[in-house]
């Protein structure tokens, strides 16, 4: 038994070291502003005006690119729509190319959620009560505090605030506020009850990592509804071969989203991080890129 299991392990090890330097790479090249660190400033170099594809906070000291969702955010209600356009047009490319593929290697704090799951001193929960009707949620927030918000309501100047950004996004808060306010002596004064409230929905989000993954992945990226939208089409996909699987549901097992990969390879909920693949025995998941006939294997 241990050497028809030996092989299979050591494919989905050498999965998990391959995702897991793609994950660290792309964070570190997202927020490879040094300086900024040092200095406790923003980076506003040219490179800002592009985004990245994952959650990666526009005020992060280090951030070398824009969030997509705090991009979109900022220009939804603005009378000049190219730039509104050209966001949209971005989400639009990552997502017809790589869906969710961008949740499961190239979001740093997917990374970092990752990595607090696999501390294993608390029980996990693999899913919670209303499962389904929670995974919803972050089209609600993706709908009232992405879109709707930012576009209808307006202060008195006429402008629109980002509201996500504002008053939910703990990615936000982790890397933009709390470095902020340790590193620039006026925003440590300035920090007030938005500060506050902002590092307990971190807190609440860092603790309950340990205990289910990805919660912020499954109930509140918009950012992820988002790309969840072009699983069925994208470019990238996870295919079964009918004739190869027989079922066993090994694949769901080892998901821990819980996603029945063998009936439902397009989820919407699907990261693409490649766990089921690397754990079929009998080789019948396969990925495709560009072409639906075309597969790869590692």
């Amino acid at each position: 038994m241990k050497k028809d299991s030996s092989p299979l392990m050591q494919r989905r090890s050498r999965h998990n070291r391959i995702r897991l330097i793609v994950q660290a790479f792309f964070a570190a090249l997202s927020n490879g502003y040094i300086k900024g660190f040092a200095r406790g400033q923003i980076f506003e170099g040219a490179s800002k005006y592009i985004c990245v594809p994952g959650m990666n906070c526009y005020s992060c000291p280090g951030a070398l690119g824009a969030c997509p969702i705090g991009s979109l955010q900022a220009t939804l209600n603005a009378r000049d729509y190219r730039i509104s356009l050209y966001v949209t047009g971005l989400l639009v490319i990552f997502g017809t190319i790589l869906g969710r593929f961008v949740c499961g290697f190239l979001c740093p704090f997917g990374l970092l959620q990752d990595l607090l799951y696999k501390i294993s001193f608390v029980k996990k929960i693999r899913r919670l009560p209303g499962e389904k009707c929670l995974r919803y949620l972050r089209f609600v927030f993706l709908f009232v505090f992405v879109l709707i918000l930012p576009a209808f309501v307006a202060d008195f100047m006429g402008f629109g605030e980002p509201w996500f950004c504002k008053w939910i996004c703990p990615v936000g808060s982790l890397e933009g506020g709390i470095p902020l306010v340790l590193l620039n002596t006026a925003m440590r004064s300035a920090a007030g009850f938005i500060f506050r409230w902002k590092a307990a929905i971190l807190i609440v989000t860092l603790l309950s990592s340990l205990i289910i993954y990805r919660p912020f992945c499954r109930y509140i990226c918009p950012l992820g509804a988002i790309y969840g939208i072009f699983n069925k089409f994208s470019f990238y996909q996870i295919r079964i071969d009918s004739k190869k699987c027989v079922s066993c549901g090994l694949c769901q097992t080892v998901c821990k989203l819980d996603i029945p990969v063998y009936e439902k390879p397009d989820s919407m909920d699907c990261i693409r991080c490649g766990d089921c693949k690397a754990a079929c025995p009998h080789n019948a998941i396969t990925r495709t890129t560009f072409s639906k006939s075309a597969s790869s294997t590692y």
